[in-house]
């Protein structure tokens, strides 16, 4: 017990606690929550969040932050519909197109933070700003995405025994946090991404990569933000410049949640699912509820935040270590 419980896995096993409680509490109160395609649902409906919050998970593990994600998601929606449907462009040529675009915006955000030692809070706020702003100029209004092929992408399922379906959207999702979660922890990239947010002047004495992963990881987030907006142009079969807004809020409260301590080298990607799905939860319960407003959401979201950032605080305090763990 003591090897499971030590105080390096407290954060993410008080995740999963809180997640089982309050999928078991919502399925006593509301009448049909436990059904299969309403748990299968809790992974499409938040497909896109989740492969923001996967990038988002490398970024705070290196010590860093990255704002930009919510609105590289908004605009890579808006372009993918601008180029699909009026630019006539194939559709995997649109995706191509999308994906490089992400690459670039995170990889110039990484050569400035890591070339002129900016603070990563003010490019990557420069970095909202500009995505933001590219997609309106592109479109204000949002675009229906009618390629036969995106669709078909669209409407696609699997059906499992019982009748659910699986939206192509979760093996999207499912697919990238298992990459991620093998890129974190069985590559030289996600053991130096560790020791970085662990102590970076330690990792340079010890001749690991460190510019180079620093860099690379931006793009990797850049990168994952830009499919996270491919994949909510597929979810709404439609593009939207302002898709997107506050979202690196919730990829960050989902980190947090998740484990990944905000100073860096500790947390996990597959911490960040459990984050991710614990929103999902109160979502999905407030709307079972049916009375309740959405903000009610940001609410609970606030206030379990609060409580994981108070638990991490509390960690640190009793075992200095655990931030190197």
């Amino acid at each position: 017990m003591r090897r499971v419980f030590t105080r390096e896995r407290l954060p993410i096993i008080a995740t999963a606690t809180v997640l089982v409680l309050l999928y078991l509490a919502s399925g006593l109160l509301f009448k049909g929550f436990f059904g299969p395609q309403v748990f299968l649902n809790l992974f499409s409906d938040n497909a896109f969040l989740g492969i923001v919050a996967v990038g988002m998970t490398f970024v705070i593990l290196s010590g860093g932050i990255d704002l930009s994600v919510g609105s590289m998601v908004g605009c890579s929606s808006i372009m993918l519909a601008t180029l699909v449907e009026k630019g006539h462009w194939s559709p995997l040529a649109g995706i191509a197109a999308v994906l490089a675009f992400g690459i670039v915006v995170g990889l110039t955000q990484g050569w400035l933070i890591q070339k002129f030692g900016l603070p990563p809070f003010l490019v990557t706020l420069a970095g909202l700003f500009f995505c933001r702003g590219f997609g309106l100029s592109i479109s204000r209004e949002s675009i229906q995405i009618k390629a036969p092929l995106l669709t078909s992408w669209s409407n696609w399922s699997a059906t499992l025994p019982g009748g659910s379906t699986v939206p192509l959207a979760s093996f999207i999702f499912v697919g990238f946090i298992l990459i991620a979660a093998f890129l974190a922890k069985q590559t030289r990239f996600g053991r130096t991404v560790y020791a970085i947010g662990g102590s970076e002047p330690s990792t340079v004495l010890m001749g690991l990569e460190v510019a180079r992963t620093k860099t690379l990881v931006y793009t990797f987030s850049g990168f994952a933000s830009a499919l996270g907006g491919l994949v909510f142009a597929l979810y709404t079969s439609s593009g939207n410049a302002v898709s997107g807004t506050g979202l690196e809020l919730d990829a960050i409260a989902s980190v947090v949640i998740g484990g990944t301590l905000l100073t860096g080298g500790y947390g996990s990607v597959f911490g960040s699912l459990l984050g991710v799905l614990t929103l999902g939860v109160i979502q999905t319960a407030i709307m079972f509820q049916g009375t309740l407003s959405s903000w009610w959401t940001k609410i609970a979201i606030g206030g379990l935040l609060l409580v994981f950032v108070l638990l991490q605080r509390a960690l640190s305090v009793l075992s200095p270590s655990a931030k190197n763990a």
